[in-house]
């Protein structure tokens, strides 16, 4: 036989089996699965990730906001009302927002100068940091009542370990990254830092290390969570950089810094830790926030009140919201259904209630005077590292 005439032969023959295949090979599919024992995803996903020690297995390895999909909330909390808590700086309350109505519908005094409202790592509570105040301010999310103040010096951020044994206090004023009993809030370990102001963190995807900014010395840390010691500090490049939120890519590889006055953000990679690389986004970028489908972040620019959209998997920016009417869009979170941005107007007394489908304003309510980290609870995720709601 010719070898023209051979090779058609065969291409045939290929093309035969492969129509046969593909007529039944959702069957068989179906067939051999039920066949098979079934797989225990998080024993395959432990083996992927070697995370922290007491850490729960991560989901997905691609994808670090797995758990974080629209309304999968933990059994934890899903008889929880959901309500927007707004801590005012200047006026030493908490607003507490219904949004279904959008409306205040109760005002929380509180200790001197809340900075942000950060849900604890078995979500059970809701921590007021009282950074003046020196205190914590517990409330209960499931009746909105507010418990007695914990003393804990100068918390302006407070983190959890991924493990759930320890919250870790950006104590700004203090120069410290203080380790605290995630329950007692007794202190563990202080750890002093060099840099000024450190302010804003998140973690690893096996949630070995964490990433901190120091807004006011224009720096980056590196710290090891269970040696509970820095191991990198880097200075940015760019004089007079300010450095806020951090939050780091689905797939675990990049870190993300808002800086306020380079207006932009910084992308680094978090293993190696080198030199970072820069993406203007607008004036005054300073929240970061992950949409519920791990697509896109936004990050809100308070110089100019508007929120840049940035897509992972293009590696760039899509899109640009302005507020109607400008504003000072800040702190803030993702409604638990994907469908609204919540930010804190931070020089404005108000709210925004974002469209995360089309940018549009669905509303602007008034609090009480220098609204900054709000959070939006409760949200999908299994545990909270902290901040205004990092859910994983």
């Amino acid at each position: 036989m010719h070898p023209t005439t051979i090779a058609r032969v065969l291409l045939a023959g290929a093309v035969l089996a492969a129509l046969a295949g593909c007529s039944g090979g959702s069957h068989r599919k179906d067939e051999a699965m039920g066949s098979k024992p079934p797989v225990d995803h998080a024993q395959q996903q432990q083996q992927a990730v070697q995370g922290l020690p007491g850490m729960p297995p991560v989901l997905d390895p691609h994808d670090i906001y797995a758990a974080d999909r629209p309304g999968e909330l933990s059994p934890v909390v899903k008889d929880f009302p959901s309500r927007v808590y707004v801590p005012n700086t200047n006026a030493n309350t908490v607003s507490v927002i219904d949004p279904q109505t959008y409306k205040v519908i109760e005002t929380i005094p509180v200790g001197r100068q809340p900075q942000h409202v950060v849900p604890s790592w078995d979500l059970k509570t809701l921590w007021v940091n009282n950074d003046l105040g020196n205190t914590l301010t517990p409330i209960d999310p499931r009746t909105g009542e507010a418990g007695e103040p914990v003393d804990v010096h100068d918390p302006y951020n407070l983190y959890f370990t991924p493990n759930g044994k320890y919250a870790v206090v950006m104590a700004s004023k203090d120069r410290e990254l203080v380790f605290r009993d995630a329950h007692t809030m007794k202190v563990a370990k202080a750890v002093p830092v060099s840099c000024y102001g450190v302010n804003h963190a998140d973690f690893s995807l096996d949630g070995r290390y964490f990433i901190v900014s120091c807004e006011f010395s224009g720096e980056l840390l590196k710290v090891d969570t269970e040696k509970m010691k820095v191991i990198g500090q880097q200075k940015l490049p760019f004089h007079g950089a300010m450095p806020q939120d951090v939050k780091i890519s689905p797939d675990g590889k990049k870190f993300y810094i808002a800086d306020m006055m380079a207006d932009g953000m910084w992308i680094v990679d978090g293993d190696k830790f080198g030199k970072p690389s820069f993406l203007p986004t607008g004036k005054g970028a300073h929240g970061l926030y992950i949409s519920r489908d791990s697509r896109v972040m936004y990050i809100s620019n308070r110089g100019e009140g508007s929120i840049s959209v940035f897509d992972f998997q293009q590696n760039r920016l899509t899109d640009k919201w302005h507020l109607p009417g400008g504003g000072s869009p800040d702190m803030g979170g993702v409604s638990a259904d994907g469908k609204v941005l919540w930010l804190s107007g931070r020089y404005n007394s108000e709210v925004y209630a974002i469209d995360t489908r089309t940018g549009e304003e669905l509303a602007r309510i008034k609090v009480g005077s220098g609204p900054h980290g709000l959070a939006v609870y409760p949200q999908p995720g299994r545990y909270s590292l902290g901040h205004t709601g990092i859910f994983r």
